[in-house]
């Protein structure tokens, strides 16, 4: 990838996690395409959902993900639908983040584009959470959500409610997509495992990621690096305050003793906040009492 080039991750949701044709046809939109890279897809069958990582440059990756939605509108019928997972549409949320050599506002104008060309194209109604909100309410995704598909329906006409982009209604079979542009605690962390046994590594990052009964705001993969030795156990952590490196670190050091595996080391890849990591510091010193302003460094900061 080049240096120049921008880059944006989007970690698309849609609501099957069990026919394989489907899921399929729907990951197959934002698969080799040029400018785009698919990093995982993660099908739960409990939560009937899955969960897409893709990084792309801007406008290949707008067009995929409106390919990809296209495709989970077409196929996904949530009249038919259950799930654990809440939700309220086929192609239940497009979230972004920037990724590389772009900010938090160009992703917002992406999502903005994004979501007048998605409901051109498909008509199917839009909300706006994260950073796009219309209201504070709607930052959160448990408001948007609140009474899932069934109870969203009854209530959509209503001016709480109702769409920030369509009519005062859902779609009959789609329902509503909700798109975000967000940032905060974007943190992108790996744990590197002895052994090559890839399987290992997938289980364990499914047992440490949210969608499959992990922790709330991670999102993990199991890959090899070919560039070195062992089994990744690769994440996205979404807010370290709530979620700190540690309490992850010493979760896969656990799950990996019961397959007789030791943690060979980690990685933070790219930016990380402070806070981040002297609430590691803290933890693994039992520090008591400790102060930011303790570091000299931080002297430095205006």
């Amino acid at each position: 990838m080049s240096d120049e080039k921008k880059y944006i991750l989007a970690v698309p949701n849609f609501s099957e996690g069990r026919r394989k044709e489907v899921i399929e046809a729907v990951v197959n939109q934002v698969r080799d395409v040029e400018g785009v890279k698919l990093v995982s897809y993660e099908p739960e069958h409990d939560f009937n959902r899955t969960v897409i990582t893709v990084i792309g440059e801007p406008e290949p990756l707008k067009k995929a993900l409106i390919d990809m939605a296209g495709k989970s509108y077409e196929l996904i019928n949530m009249e038919e639908h259950s799930g654990t997972h809440p939700r309220i549409g086929a192609q239940d949320t497009i979230p972004v983040f920037p990724f590389k050599n772009i900010t938090i506002e160009e992703c917002k104008e992406f999502i903005e584009e994004l979501a007048e060309e998605l409901y051109a194209k498909y008509e199917v109604p839009i909300y706006f959470s994260g950073i796009n909100a219309r209201c504070e309410e709607r930052k959160a995704l448990s408001f948007i959500r609140k009474g899932q598909y069934e109870g969203l329906k009854k209530v959509a006409h209503t001016e709480e409610r109702k769409p920030d982009i369509g009519p005062a209604a859902l779609h009959p079979t789609a329902g509503a997509t909700i798109l975000s542009a967000d940032y905060e605690g974007l943190t992108a962390y790996n744990i590197f495992l002895d052994t090559e046994n890839l399987e290992i590594a997938k289980k364990i990052a499914k047992a440490v990621r949210g969608p499959s009964g992990g922790f709330s705001t991670v999102r993990s993969v199991g890959i090899k690096f070919p560039e070195r030795e062992g089994v990744v156990v690769s994440m996205n952590m979404f807010d370290c305050g709530k979620t700190p490196l540690y309490r992850t670190f010493n979760f896969v050091k656990q799950e990996a003793a019961r397959y007789g595996i030791a943690v060979t080391g980690s990685e933070i890849v790219g930016p990380v906040k402070l806070d981040y990591l002297l609430n590691s510091l803290e933890y693994f010193l039992g520090l008591e009492g400790f102060d930011k302003r303790q570091i000299l460094e931080t002297h430095l900061i205006d």
